[in-house]
């Protein structure tokens, strides 16, 4: 057997392990994404063969959440991408100021920053009162952050300059509090948020909602995981309502494609039809 085929052999043994021991499923993650990761992650164990790992998965619950950890983990920060953000004040805050009630799911929300951006948002457009924000992860160790809101002042120079890009109306200051080297976000962003842990892969629609943010997951996925976690947001939302991606993310090509309209392209932002914007096709 070649090396890339025992290779090949030894992950797909080792994801198997981990589906049985904890139920997370990462067979249908990119395989090239899943390889680096793994690789990454086992680098401080000198094992000479990944499959070396298999036995720690069964029998070690320190080592299972440390690769668990490492393998689901994401890069976010507060306004990541000002330009998305002042889209959503654009384009999606006037949708949702037409519902009575909203509900927004961030899928993978990872440490929170994407939950307390939106927060902020809300809060500034007079619409946190009336908003229920469900921020759910697979990674427990990032939920315990993200339900905290707790992080190192080093980045809070970038924060605040995307914060003003993203259209700020007030300083970014007025949302947190510091302390030594680190800051806490102001408990009143997190009053409305339900922070719990979720699988994009095995769970099912848990609520009816009128915005999804699920940026820079899908790029993890492959093809049949990315169609079935979009058909899963496009039964989660209510008619009218938007789904949020990331910017190497598309539903072009996609399952549910036609069922959205797009808002804007290029920050990948879409719409949910309704029979408002539903043009039927002549044959």
């Amino acid at each position: 057997m070649e090396a890339k085929e025992a290779e090949d052999l030894e992950i797909e043994l080792l994801l198997e392990a981990l589906r049985q021991r904890c139920g997370f499923d990462f067979q249908h993650y990119s395989q090239a994404s899943l390889r680096r990761r793994l690789r990454h992650s086992l680098l401080p164990f000198n094992f000479e063969h990944i499959s070396e790992a298999i036995p720690r998965i069964i029998h070690d619950r320190t080592f299972l959440d440390k690769l668990i950890y490492t393998l689901s983990v994401t890069v976010t920060e507060l306004f990541r991408d000002p330009p998305f953000y002042r889209k959503v004040r654009e384009k999606v805050i006037p949708i949702l100021k037409t519902f009575p009630f909203i509900n927004i799911w961030h899928a993978g929300c990872a440490t929170g920053e994407e939950v307390y951006s939106m927060a902020i948002i809300l809060k500034e457009e007079g619409l946190l009162d009336r908003a229920r924000i469900y921020a759910t992860d697979i990674n427990g160790k990032s939920l315990e952050q993200a339900r905290e809101g707790i992080y190192s002042i080093e980045n809070l120079r970038d924060y605040t300059k995307n914060y003003q890009k993203a259209g700020g109306k007030l300083s970014l200051s007025d949302y947190y509090h510091s302390k030594y080297d680190l800051v806490r976000m102001d408990p009143e962003l997190k009053e409305n948020v339900v922070f719990a842990n979720y699988n994009l892969v095995t769970d099912n629609v848990f609520t009816e909602v009128h915005l999804v943010f699920c940026r820079n997951v899908l790029i993890y996925f492959d093809r049949t995981l990315q169609d079935r976690v979009l058909n899963l947001f496009h039964d989660s939302l209510v008619r009218g309502g938007v789904l949020c991606l990331g910017t190497k993310e598309s539903i072009g090509f996609s399952d549910v494609s036609g069922k959205f309209t797009t808002l804007s392209d290029h920050l990948k932002i879409y719409q949910k039809r309704s029979q408002l914007y539903y043009t039927p096709s002549h044959g």
